[in-house]
């Protein structure tokens, strides 16, 4: 390969060659390496004022990616945690260029070197038991909407499925038989099996039977046009819900409230009802436990004894025996 290959050709091969062979990229994470170098454009046309169409390789060096970052912050009032996202994606693609273009060593060791800014550790936002029961209580379920939309909340809190894998899901996924799962697809294509609660059951199963389609591909949870929901109408319907629960309620509530911090509001739950971290970490789909453990520094008061503890005071009534119910723990465990 040539020492002045053009930077486009190597852009090109990332996105076109080198990301569609591997099943490491989630959807959203491609869309925000695509975002960080359509930013990069940008900058190369309003501050360097050269066309971006001729640029050498070598000269996206360090001082580059610095002068980059700068305009990001200064110009564009980017974050920390926004410009580590951006930093993020330069990296991706050095370490790309560093195994594919081995001349190009020094300057992606250079680059590479480039850290993270730091971000203030903030309070971990999540909902506690009293504050989810107020929400699932908001929908109308003597309506359609009102049923799809408890259905929905429900699900999302108690399997603890990132906003993506839940409009993923399928009517296939969902499996009523004890104990009662569903199937999530989570980053890089990875599946995994979550147990949920038989009061959680028995709403989906309600739900099902109501919009009347049990064609197995057909998506879960669906707009008036039988599409499925995107992340922003989970969120709208979510928010819609939390919305009615804090008008009486404001201090059990934090300012924004997304789909993800039902997540982390499960998380917390599972904890405190005394679950393992590496149950969680399996649970949640973490690649790593590391990542889980930003849960229980949060808040590493254990105050409860098993998982069914985390659910049975939050989701409506159910007619299950203790030893039915114990069964989701065992199974859980037993997948480990």
């Amino acid at each position: 390969m040539e020492i002045n290959v053009t930077f486009q050709n190597m852009l090109s091969d990332f996105f076109l060659k080198y990301i569609p062979s591997r099943n490491t990229y989630s959807v959203n994470t491609i869309k925000a390496y695509r975002d960080t170098f359509v930013l990069l454009c940008q900058y190369h046309k309003d501050c360097i004022k050269k066309p971006i169409s001729k640029i050498k390789m070598d000269a996206i060096d360090e001082k580059y990616v610095y002068g980059f970052l700068n305009w990001l912050e200064v110009d564009k009032h980017y974050s920390s945690s926004s410009l580590n996202q951006r930093l993020a994606g330069l990296h991706a693609f050095f370490r790309y260029v560093q195994s594919h273009a081995p001349e190009y060593q020094a300057l992606c060791q250079t680059v590479l070197g480039i850290k993270y800014k730091k971000v203030l550790s903030m309070p971990m936002n999540y909902l506690t038991v009293g504050a989810i029961k107020l929400v699932l209580a908001q929908p109308d379920i003597n309506s359609m909407e009102g049923i799809r939309d408890l259905a929905l909340i429900a699900l999302l809190y108690d399997s603890g499925t990132r906003v993506q894998e839940l409009a993923d899901m399928t009517i296939g996924d969902l499996r009523y038989e004890k104990p009662a799962t569903i199937k999530a697809t989570g980053k890089g294509g990875k599946t995994r099996i979550i147990p949920i609660m038989p009061q959680t059951a028995d709403i989906l199963r309600e739900y099902i039977r109501v919009i009347g389609n049990t064609c197995p591909t057909a998506p879960l949870f669906f707009n008036k046009n039988k599409q499925k929901l995107s992340r922003a109408g989970i969120t709208y319907i979510l928010q819609k819900h939390v919305n009615l629960a804090r008008k009486n309620n404001r201090d059990m509530f934090p300012k924004n409230v997304t789909p993800h911090v039902l997540r982390r509001s499960k998380a917390m739950h599972l904890l405190e009802g005394g679950v393992n971290l590496i149950y969680i970490r399996d649970f949640l789909g973490h690649a790593s436990v590391t990542t889980t453990e930003i849960y229980a520094k949060a808040n590493p008061e254990i105050k409860r004894k098993a998982i069914e503890a985390a659910s049975i005071d939050v989701l409506p009534e159910e007619h299950f025996s203790s030893d039915e119910k114990a069964e989701l723990l065992d199974w859980l465990k037993g997948i480990i």
